[in-house]
């Protein structure tokens, strides 16, 4: 057997080498621009409106502000305009792109191939390009191999993609220098139930824009016409070398490291976060931007992040189901550029015990068409009612709907990430900050608002603090009114909510869905005191909104937090403040199906009854799956592996014995005695965790649906971490040579 170094040592010649000549995009680096390329590959309404005659374009963008279906001559001119597009730039096929409930996206490439037939003496084929307005709105998926939570069945399998108009479609570079016509797409069944995570975030997008306008019409504002959500993803990610990865079956099966045993210095010194960018990671993330540039994605912020081979990258804002899409988008093109340099991405929330987990922080607010953010608190918050109407009704959405929020960021590997000391736990609670709070507490108060004093904050000027640095040098700065906090799971970061306890692997879909879901119910809630408060006058006063504000600050007052959410200290009080403290994801599954969240999400259209019910029972059966799935696989390589690895150092180690007392020796008390009994005590304990792994995993494969999910999460996870502890002594102590896996050390320094 070679030798563990000798192996990673071969694996790892030339990982110091510069990195492989990039193909670059075709501009003169020299002088280019990021805006120069920014969109390129992306067909635009720009771009449309140079395909097509000016009565149809106009028709077509009245129809799409309308969010009404497009009629078919629309549709076959737009079709002709962008396959021309399209073909212009190399593309040969299309595909309706969507996002079935997997985690990923789907796709399902055509040519733009048709055979005609010419009539005459001998009737002959010809081929020609073509594509119509019938194949850009709709394609045929099989339905039934998605899930879909028992809504579809293998005889059941016709399901349909469908254009989403509000997303911009785009080209993609496939092999030998083509292109393919990529189609945003939403995916239904042929009944026309969800079968996908984008029409649900569509459908909540209209909610929320609906109660919005309401609330806006009730404060006197005539103008708006529309209210969109906005969010922005930082995405963070390990970048591992893909060689040690392929030798990883773990990583490989089920993205995290089913053991391993931490290295001697891995993060405790606090160096890798904001540290220079290591050279070979700095070359994929710069090509990875660089084609997501041209695909129209805002990628604006790089960084490390606090783990070894930890990084991130974050967008600017965009419209959410535009912001989900370029997200997706931005995961896959990394994936695909890692690949190019040697490179393996992880999204996995926790692919390394003992060191922080990766996150996707959802940062998510509300605008006009008009361009105005109603979560911005402006100068003077406490006189900014809208501003306040529109907090208040977040928060009181998270009061409500806190188990619902908890549902939507459950799975088995953001389980692992939540609670540890990167991530709050199950426990959803909202922060605002110093100023905010004391804004909210002076009008429970009954102080007046509108000579508002701030205790404590003397020296805060509005808009922040000027912060003097005593180095003359050194230009004044403003200071933000409100710190951070990064413990909190939903903070308010100066004009947004930043949604901290999305997992990285999951598409922002859903848990977005089902936070504006919730926020829709309360602002309608907000809306409809207020239209109580102004009866049959001709206009809200400042004390009938004061009142509202009033009635919201003591009835979301529970979910406010200020504190540190990692410390038992706050698990305490927040089970003393009634807040549900979820910690298993078949307890989180639970809440979709909750009377109270089960009628908001159905009775606002939404999600109907077999939707939710399906969404249930899918998430359900994932999360068992995949616990078997990582069960199966550890078993194998501590079966196959490990235990053979432990023998064979083990035999080393008699053979050792058997030398010394042959030459006279006391091997009573030599350190080969003692390694091999220390050995062999773990290899015994971990035969015994085996043992319990393999009854567990039969029981658990004996059951179905919520007893599965039920039982795995009780027993499964509990069984594993017996065979990882087992293991992971046998790592310390079994010599390198004899070791089959790259361990900590080599994958992440």
């Amino acid at each position: 057997m070679a030798s563990n170094a000798a192996r990673i040592s071969a694996l790892r010649e030339g990982l110091d080498r510069p990195s492989r000549v990039v193909d670059w995009p075709t501009v003169d680096h020299r002088h280019a621009y990021i805006s120069e390329i920014y969109g390129q590959n992306v067909f635009t309404l720009k771009e449309l409106q140079k395909h097509l005659p000016k009565p149809v374009y106009a028709r077509f963008v009245q129809q799409i502000k309308g969010r009404q279906t497009l009629d078919r001559p629309t549709a076959d001119a737009v079709a002709h305009a962008v396959r021309v597009w399209a073909m212009d730039r190399g593309a040969t096929h299309f595909t309706h792109w969507f996002q079935p409930q997997t985690g990923t996206t789907a796709e399902k490439h055509d040519n733009f191939l048709t055979l005609k037939t010419v009539v005459g003496d001998l009737d002959e084929t010809s081929p020609i390009d073509t594509f119509s307005g019938s194949q850009l709105l709709q394609s045929e998926p099989d339905a039934s191999s998605f899930p879909n939570g028992g809504m579809r069945t293998t005889f059941e399998a016709r399901g349909y993609t469908i254009w989403d108009t509000t997303s911009p479609m785009f080209i993609r570079k496939g092999p030998h220098g083509t292109y393919v016509l990529y189609i945003p797409s939403v995916f239904i069944s042929y009944n026309g139930e969800a079968l996908d995570e984008k029409t649900v975030l569509l459908r909540s997008a209209e909610t929320l824009a609906n109660a919005a306008l309401r609330l806006l019409r009730v404060l006197g504002d005539t103008e708006t016409k529309r209210v969109y959500t906005t969010l922005g993803t930082e995405q963070e990610f390990f970048l591992i070398d893909r060689a040690l990865y392929q030798l990883r079956p773990d990583l490989k099966i089920t993205g995290r490291t089913l053991i391993g045993s931490m290295p001697p210095k891995h993060q405790q010194l606090e160096d890798h976060y904001f540290g220079q960018i290591p050279s070979r990671v700095l070359a994929c993330i710069s090509e990875m931007e660089l084609e997501l540039f041209k695909l129209g994605v805002p990628v604006k912020t790089r960084h490390n992040e606090v783990a070894p081979q930890q990084f991130e990258f974050a967008p600017i804002f965009e419209e959410a189901s535009v912001a989900v899409d370029h997200n997706l988008l931005a995961m896959e093109t990394l994936h695909q550029v890692a690949h190019r340099h040697g490179l393996k991405v992880l999204f996995h929330e926790k692919p390394f015990k003992g060191i922080n987990g990766s996150g996707k922080h959802c940062n998510w607010s509300m605008s006009t068409d008009n361009g105005e953010n109603l979560l911005d608190p402006s100068a003077k918050p406490e006189t900014n009612y809208r501003f306040l109407l529109f907090l208040l009704a977040t928060l009181d959405a998270v009061n409500k709907h806190a188990g619902l929020l908890r549902a939507g960021i459950a799975s088995s590997s953001n389980e692992h990430r939540l609670g540890a000391q990167e991530a709050p736990p199950g426990i959803i609670s909202a922060f605002l900050g110093e100023h905010l709070n004391e804004v909210l507490d002076s009008i429970e108060e009954l102080r007046d608002v509108r000579n508002f004093s701030r205790p404590h904050m003397e020296s805060v000027k509005v808009g922040g603090t000027v912060l003097d640095l005593k180095v003359s040098t050194l230009p004044q700065i403003a200071r933000d009114l409100t710190d951070r906090n990064r413990t909190s799971p939903f903070a308010f970061t100066g004009n947004k909510f930043e949604f901290r306890a999305v997992g990285s692997k999951q598409s922002p879909s859903f848990p977005v869905a089902l936070l504006n879901a919730a926020v829709a119910a309360s602002i309608d809630l907000v809306a409809e005191a207020l239209e109580k408060q102004k009866g049959s006058k001709p206009q809200l006063t400042v004390d009938d909104i004061l009142n509202v504000i009033r009635h919201f600050v003591k009835q979301t007052k529970s979910v406010r937090f200020e504190g540190n959410n990692y410390s038992q200290e706050w698990v305490d009080e927040a089970a003393r403040r009634g807040l549900p403290n979820i910690k298993s994801c078949p307890v989180a599954f639970r809440q979709l199906l909750e009377p109270s969240h089960a009628a908001l999400l159905t009775k606002t259209g939404i999600f109907t009854e077999t939707e939710l019910h399906s969404r249930y029972h899918i998430l359900v059966e994932k999360y068992a799956k995949d616990l078997l799935i990582e069960a199966h696989t550890l078993k194998t390589m501590t079966v196959q592996s490990v235990l053979p690895a432990a023998f064979a150092y083990r035999k080393e180690l008699a053979d050792a014995l058997k030398t010394l007392k042959e030459v006279g020796e006391d091997i009573a008390t030599s350190p080969e005695k003692a390694i091999l009994t220390r050995l062999k005590s773990q290899v015994d304990r971990l035969n015994a965790a085996n043992d319990k792994l393999v009854s567990v995993i039969d029981k658990a494969e004996g059951l179905e649906g919520e007893a599965q999910a039920d039982y795995s999460s009780a027993e499964l996870t509990a069984a594993m971490e017996e065979v990882r502890a087992a293991t992971d002594v046998i790592e310390s102590q079994v010599a390198d040579k004899y070791w089959p896996y790259p361990k900590y050390t080599e994958l992440l320094l």
